[in-house]
């Protein structure tokens, strides 16, 4: 690399976890790490850094065991031994599993156990999933845990990310609500679960085992944002992944896949 460095402000969040099957708890958000939290990172200009956006779990397919879900993937800027590297933690797979956020039937959050927190804890039974900012709710048809708003994103407005999965209903109770940011509704009796929108959110518990098992809804794919002081030029890669201005005058990298920035 040449001369540097780059101070940088970073939002790195990871994959959402699938919602349980039958009659199923939500799964939980992906860990949500920003520099508002922490320091801001210094990051030398020229050099080609590794960005990696964690891919979302998946919900327990319909008809099959209630378990059969998957846990979202890790998302991480620059590469471990780098000074200058910031990961989170994939979303707990429900029921129960660890992440970033817990899924929906006690799964722990925080699972990098960093400080600040990652996420939230899920609910306990078929409850909701955790969410950035709060945890889920219990019980049948729980709710999932709310996201957190950031302001980093190029149009400089607010929005949220990383909401928990909702739990599913059963009997008298209502599928629960997806946390803010984008967590999946959870199915109401004998319905599926809803897949996460947004980015980093769980998806929803189904509601219910009659004929056949319904099935849990996916998370969604986690996000990183890259802030960089205006005057540095930011080259994102692939296409997919843009660049743009923030109303501060800062230059912004928005990363939805998988690629690579530099900053000179």
């Amino acid at each position: 690399g040449s001369s540097g460095p780059a101070v940088i402000d970073y939002l790195v969040i990871a994959g959402g976890g699938g919602g349980m099957g039958g009659i199923g708890s939500g799964g939980g958000a992906g860990g949500f790490r920003t520099s508002d939290d922490s320091s801001q990172l210094e990051v030398p200009l020229g050099e080609t850094i590794t960005v990696t956006v964690g891919a979302k779990g998946s919900g327990a397919p319909e008809g099959g065991p209630g378990g059969n879900s998957t846990a979202g993937a890790a998302s991480s800027f620059a590469s471990p031994g780098d000074g200058f590297f910031i990961t989170s933690s994939g979303g707990g797979r429900a029921p129960g599993g660890p992440g970033g956020s817990g899924a929906g039937g006690s799964g722990s959050g925080n699972a990098g156990g960093f400080s600040p927190s990652e996420g939230n804890n899920g609910g306990s039974s078929t409850g909701g999933g955790g969410g950035a900012a709060a945890v889920g709710s219990g019980g049948q048809g729980g709710n999932g845990g709310s996201g957190r708003a950031s302001t980093f994103q190029s149009p400089g407005s607010s929005a949220t990310y990383a909401g928990g999965g909702g739990g599913g209903g059963y009997t008298s109770a209502s599928g629960g609500t997806g946390g803010s940011g984008g967590g999946g509704p959870g199915g109401d009796r004998f319905q599926n679960g809803s897949n996460a929108t947004g980015n980093g959110s769980g998806g929803g518990g189904a509601g219910g085992d009659h004929p056949n098992n319904a099935g849990g809804g996916n998370g969604s794919d986690g996000l990183i944002i890259i802030k960089a002081p205006g005057g540095q030029t930011l080259t994102a890669a692939p296409g997919t992944n843009s660049t743009g201005t923030h109303p501060d005058g800062s230059t912004v990298a928005t990363f939805t896949v998988t690629g690579t920035l530099s900053i000179g």
